[in-house]
């Protein structure tokens, strides 16, 4: 991976840019459906490294599974979950994107998860077991109610 360039954004960067652009143009195409958002999904996971694969499969298993009501769909080439609206609701991110240490689940402002003044909406994500199983089921569950 590059490190940042004169204009402040990193190869990595400027690659998930792009992606998000393509992933616009193909949402503005007539006869876009949500079976396109689903197989954009599972594609992009068949390309992580098989660290990161084994991690977002599972994911994605639970999040359909604990809420079919989201619909899959990249964002800036991540695998993500869209509202009845089209918003973001939950996202993965794995460790390859930009060469981090660990993959990362993450909601965005459209999850219930609000807790006070202060509440999590990331998640570190190194190995997968039925505590973090339990664990992401709830978030997601929490984030659509």
């Amino acid at each position: 991976m590059s490190t940042t360039t004169t204009d402040g954004f990193s190869a990595a960067e400027r690659a998930a840019m792009k992606e998000r652009a393509a992933e616009m143009r193909a949402e503005g195409r007539k006869g876009a459906k949500k079976a396109d958002g689903l197989q954009a999904v599972l594609d992009r996971i068949a390309q992580m490294e098989p660290e990161d694969r084994v991690l977002a499969e599972r994911v994605h298993v639970a999040i359909t599974t604990a809420a079919p009501e989201l619909a899959p769909k990249t964002w800036y080439g991540m695998p993500a979950y869209t509202n009845a609206d089209g918003k973001i609701v939950v996202f993965f991110q794995d460790a390859g994107k930009f060469n981090y240490r660990y993959s990362t689940v993450g909601f965005q402002d459209t999850a219930n998860l609000d807790d006070g003044d202060l509440w999590p909406v990331a998640y570190a994500l190194k190995a997968w077991s039925p505590a973090v199983e339990k664990k992401v089921i709830e978030l997601v569950r929490a984030a659509i109610s």
